[in-house]
């Protein structure tokens, strides 16, 4: 069985890291972090040493940012991973 997740950006980017500098590069910036940041190395060490109100908070904020700017359609296809979904595409997750 294939992998269903991949993180290939950070693997590959060999741009400039930093923030503020322009959007373009905020936003490769940002997904380098994000990339690096779901390491399960990092992730094993980093998580069991945030509290509950910081489980709780980051939980939130990514939710609340799929619910956002993903359709009910892409949040089940590019997070959840599911091959099919029926829900229209232009209803937002709820």
């Amino acid at each position: 069985m294939s992998a269903k997740h991949s993180h290939r950006f950070v693997e590959t980017y060999d741009g400039l890291v930093a923030f503020g500098f322009s959007r373009d590069v905020d936003e490769k910036s940002l997904m380098v972090y994000l990339q690096k940041f779901s390491d399960d190395g990092l992730l094993n060490i980093l998580v069991p040493r945030l509290s509950d109100r910081e489980l709780t908070e980051l939980f939130d904020t990514i939710s609340n940012l799929m619910r956002k700017y993903l359709s009910d359609k892409e949040y089940h296809k590019y997070f959840l991973k599911e091959e099919t979904h029926s829900t229209p595409e232009t209803e937002k997750h709820t």
